[in-house]
């Protein structure tokens, strides 16, 4: 039995996509996370400059200034602060010499893409970079403040804030996907195993019932899937026992057949002395007695053909159908002649001349035969014969102006042993002529049956080439 590793299994592929999926989920969530957090330190750093500010204009000492100033600006961490009450400018605070600035943020006119993108460009600058940050103050919205500042100490919190996330996704990806793993490993991974662990079984062993799959009462697809599986372990365990009968009745049936023919041949030879005897009585019974044992003969060949009939190899080429039902015609008229019959059998083809069929001649040969046959013998005189285009197709309909098929060959027409119109009949003849012609990829089916006769349709695939020729194995 085959055995799936671990990590080459449903289970593992669903423990690592489930922790994929959870931290592509968590990096989405990052993005607009690590904004907010840029957007909000810069903000912090606004209220803090308008606090310093006024901090600023309350002191009333000229001495204190400076020193308040420089103390200030140290505790908010900015390099200068600029505010403006509508028209009106605050006190400015400002270190003597301030950096150069590289780069400029006005945070009331930032959009949620802006702020992912600075946010991103925050984290990959490694180096120290001077910033003029513009905004309204968070204290109160119609003061503007304008600080100059270091990104420096915003990226390490950045990085700080970012780490805590990550470690925070990976403790909720562990616990979601072994939470999704055993849920999916309880409700979809072991009910397709054992599945998968009774079509093994079954296959090795198909006849063995142990072997057939536990059934289920759920109701979703797997409940389904294993009712469903154990239907067709039965059918095909029911199909290989039958199987196995027939073909060792097969055997029996051409061990007796071999018996049987040597006694019928014993009294053919028999019927052929009797034939030749001077009491005119003992003539005129022995054409029926003859007309017996041939048949008998006959049923013995068809029965053992039929029972050891596997799908023939098909020697396909390209075959003009005109021609190919005239044969079929001279072969059953030929056989009229050992039939005696109230009227002469007529067989009347019209299929136009360029039809071409892709078909093996003998066996196509054989199927035509046992239709027309089957129609002379119950009862008609003439067969008609008339071919359509369909498609790839050729749509052959053999008509008869027989009686019509009784109501018990209708119920089992194409079955073997079951179907046949005459008495005596096996039913063969269509059984075998259908097998053929689907093993050609068409189709034989009854189109139509009546008091006015019976109509048959064949349908037989078209040939691209005349003559083309090549193997088919049916």
């Amino acid at each position: 039995m085959m055995r799936t590793r671990w990590f080459a299994g449903l289970s593992a592929r669903l423990l690592l996509l489930t922790v994929l999926f959870v931290m592509l989920a968590e990096v989405l969530i990052y993005a607009p996370s690590a904004a907010r957090f840029r957007l909000t330190f810069l903000q912090s750093r606004l209220s803090d400059a308008h606090l310093a500010v006024l901090s600023l204009s309350a002191a009333t000492s000229q001495k204190v200034r400076p020193a308040m100033e420089k103390t200030l600006l140290l505790h908010v961490g900015v390099h200068a602060i600029e505010a403006r009450l509508g028209q009106m400018w605050l006190p400015v605070l400002s270190t003597e010499m301030p950096p150069k600035i590289d780069a400029h943020y006005i945070l009331d006119d930032s959009s949620f893409f802006s702020l992912v993108a600075d946010a991103f460009m925050t984290l990959l600058h490694s180096e120290n970079r001077v910033l003029r940050v513009i905004g309204p103050s968070p204290l109160d919205h119609s003061v503007r403040v304008e600080v100059i500042m270091d990104e420096r100490p915003m990226r390490m919190a950045l990085l700080d804030y970012s780490q805590r996330i990550l470690q925070l996704s990976l403790v909720i990806s562990a616990i979601t996907a072994a939470l999704v793993f055993f849920a999916l490993q309880f409700m979809i991974v072991r009910p397709i195993s054992e599945l998968t662990r009774s079509m093994l079984r079954f296959r090795e062993a198909p006849e063995d019932e142990t072997t057939a799959v536990q059934t289920s009462k759920r109701r979703d697809e797997i409940g389904v899937a294993k009712r469903v599986l154990a239907d067709m372990q039965t059918t095909v365990r029911q199909a290989l026992t039958q199987r196995q009968h027939l073909a060792a009745l097969g055997e029996a049936v051409v061990k007796i057949n071999h018996d049987l023919r040597n006694i019928l041949t014993s009294a053919q030879l028999v019927s052929d002395r009797l034939a030749e005897s001077d009491d005119p009585r003992v003539r005129k019974a022995t054409p029926a007695l003859l007309q017996a044992i041939n048949r008998a003969v006959a049923l013995c060949s068809q029965v053992v053909l039929f029972s050891q009939a596997r799908r023939p190899t098909l020697e396909m080429a390209s075959e003009p159908l005109r021609d190919l039902l005239e044969e079929v015609g001279d072969n059953v008229l030929a056989l009229s002649e050992s039939i005696p019959q109230d009227k002469p059998w007529r067989w009347t083809n019209s299929v136009d001349e360029a039809a071409c069929i892709q078909c093996d001649r003998q066996q196509i040969l054989r199927v035509f035969e046992n239709i027309a046959r089957n129609a002379f013998e119950a009862g008609a005189s003439e067969v008609a014969l008339s071919a359509s285009e369909t498609g790839k197709s050729w749509s052959i309909l053999v008509a008869d102006n027989g009686p019509g098929l009784p109501a018990r060959a209708l119920e089992n027409l194409f079955l073997p042993f079951q179907g046949s119109v005459r008495d005596g009949g096996t039913g063969l003849g269509l059984a075998i002529a259908r097998e053929l012609v689907e093993a050609h990829g068409g189709s034989l089916r009854l189109a139509a049956t009546g008091t006015t006769g019976t109509r048959f349709l064949v349908e037989l695939p078209k040939a691209a080439w005349r003559n083309e020729k090549r193997r088919h194995s049916a």
